[in-house]
This record gives C-alpha cells, sequence and structure tokens, in this order.
C-alpha cells in the first residue's frame, strides 16, 4: 500500500479527501491487526487497541459508501463489504464484552479474512487506485 501511495505521487492533487480519509483509516487498522493479534488477550492494552480497531474498521466501512469513482458512480460489489463490516463491528465488540471468546475470535478472524485481505486483493486488479499507481 505505501509502495502504491508513494509511486502515485503526482496524481496526488487530483484524489478526493474522501480516498486519503479511507487510506489513512484502513491503514491504520491494518498497521493494528497484527499487534493486537500477537499480544495477550484481555489485557487493557489489548482492549484499548481493539477499540482503535473497530473505530478505523467502522470509519474505513462508512467512508467507503461514499467512494463512487468507478462503475458510473454508483455502488459496486466490493461496497458489500463494507455493509458487512457494518454488521460485523458491534458482533465482535458485544462478544469481547461479554467474554463469548469463540464469538469474538471467530468475527475478528471473519473479519480480517473478508474485510482486509479480500477486499485489499481488490484494490490492486481493475483499474482499481492503488493497482494503477501500484502496476501503472
Amino acid at each position: 500500500m505505501s509502495a502504491a501511495i508513494l509511486r502515485g505521487m503526482p496524481d496526488w492533487g487530483r484524489i478526493p479527501l474522501v480516498v486519503w480519509v479511507h487510506l489513512a483509516t484502513i491503514a491504520t487498522a491494518l498497521g493494528l491487526t497484527p499487534v493486537i493479534l500477537w499480544q495477550r488477550r484481555g489485557t487493557p492494552g489489548h482492549r484499548k487497541l481493539g477499540y482503535v480497531w473497530v473505530a478505523a474498521m467502522t470509519l474505513t466501512a462508512v467512508d467507503s459508501l461514499f467512494i463512487r469513482l468507478t462503475n458510473r458512480g454508483s455502488f459496486s460489489l466490493i461496497h458489500i463489504l463494507s455493509v458487512w463490516t457494518l454488521i460485523q463491528v458491534p458482533i465482535i465488540v458485544l462478544a469481547a464484552r461479554r467474554h463469548d471468546v469463540n464469538r469474538h475470535r471467530s468475527a475478528v478472524r471473519g473479519m480480517v479474512f473478508g474485510a482486509l485481505l479480500i477486499a485489499g486483493f481488490f484494490t490492486f486488479p481493475f483499474d482499481r487506485l492503488l493497482g494503477h499507481w501500484l502496476f501503472g
């Protein structure tokens, strides 16, 4: 992601603010994911970083609903992941607060796999912005 953004420097002035917000919030979530997953669960630090991660994921999902630079300004299939994220985030938080470790773990894994890895994969093909910047 960083390499793509740096390669796209000549285009930065033409990129809408909503896209920059999206990139910042997703970079926050991506950066926090391994830190949270590798640290001891249930600690105050895990909870605090978890809330920051949840906020970043929520902002990313909400922000993405306003990004419609392709598909003639309409929603695309990737927006389904945004809606799914907005449904999953409260499930993740409630499961953690209820100490339902299995539900929490399962929901987080689904979110990491679906909203971060799958959506992340689809940012590079199909002449999308990061793919265009990275691969020309």
